[in-house]
């Protein structure tokens, strides 16, 4: 079984972007910038943000990260992502999620330009990833994609199962393998045989939230399984594929921590990269 190296391949991706940068500056006598909106001290966020803001310095990027107290105003916030809409030294903007409930998510989303949007959340982005064209394309699924294409460049006539049809994970994931010639399943809660769905897979992406869903009997021989879920339990923090024992049946599976984390900041740079290119073209 090949353990998908999360850490490893974003370190690889990060040196490349790095190699880019430097030939952006060369080319364009510019650097591009990624600015964060942090609102609140959720621990969780906080600790996302300076893990963004260190891998952007990494890789050479323009950093900067604003923080507002969790009880600022809504209109407050519009207004500055406005300002950063005009300035032309940001290439990026992200807006750090989960917001105060006092703060309209969506209208924050679609405050921000899409040619700005690091996160492709905007529904401009959305459209043109569903539409098969460029678009900015949300982190984790993109992160996901990537290291599926490591173990299996010619996805082309393969089946792929999403468990879970999040706007952040299981839908953008599933447009990225249709868009490699694969047959995509999208299931959910409300599927009736998940197991029989899943046997039928070359490729399984969970993303639901449930510990340890998957099992090995879930599982095809020499699938590939890629584990979105970060789970708190008593024995620590699990995916949601029962790591152990799929291990012995998969092809190819990542861990949890160690897998698409790494890979999902990696991206928030390549995007941010990618918006500055397309600013420039």
């Amino acid at each position: 079984m090949i353990l998908i190296d999360g850490k490893k391949i974003a370190a690889e991706l990060r040196e490349e972007l790095r190699k880019e940068v430097v030939e952006l500056k060369v080319k364009h006598n510019k650097i591009p910038g990624l600015t964060v909106v942090l609102i609140g001290d959720m621990a969780p966020s906080q600790i996302y943000v300076r893990m963004k803001e260190k891998a952007a310095n990494e890789v050479g990027l323009k950093s900067e990260v604003i923080r507002y107290p969790g009880t600022v105003e809504e209109k407050t916030v519009l207004d500055k992502i406005d300002e950063l809409n005009k300035d032309e030294s940001i290439s990026g903007i992200l807006v750090q999620l989960p917001l105060p409930k006092h703060i309209d998510k969506q209208k924050v989303i679609e405050t921000i330009l899409p040619g700005k949007d690091v996160d492709g959340f905007h529904p401009m982005n959305v459209g043109n990833l569903s539409s098969g064209y460029e678009s900015s394309v949300p982190c984790t699924p993109l992160g996901c994609y990537l290291m599926i294409k490591k173990i299996e460049p010619n996805l082309s006539g393969k089946k792929a199962v999403m468990i879970g049809r999040s706007n952040l994970n299981g839908k953008p994931m599933a447009q990225l393998l249709l868009k490699e010639n694969c047959t995509v399943t999208i299931t959910h809660s409300k599927t009736k045989d998940l197991k029989a769905e899943c046997l039928e897979a070359d490729i399984i992406v969970a993303a639901v939230g449930i510990p340890e869903l998957v099992k090995a009997d879930w599982v095809k021989k020499d699938a590939i399984v890629i584990d979105v879920g970060i789970n708190k339990t008593e024995k620590g923090i699990v995916g949601d594929v029962a790591f152990d024992e799929v291990s012995k049946v998969a092809r190819a599976l990542t861990p949890v921590p160690g897998g698409v984390g790494p890979m999902t900041i990696a991206c928030l740079l390549k995007n941010t990269i990618e918006c500055f290119k397309r600013s420039k073209n």
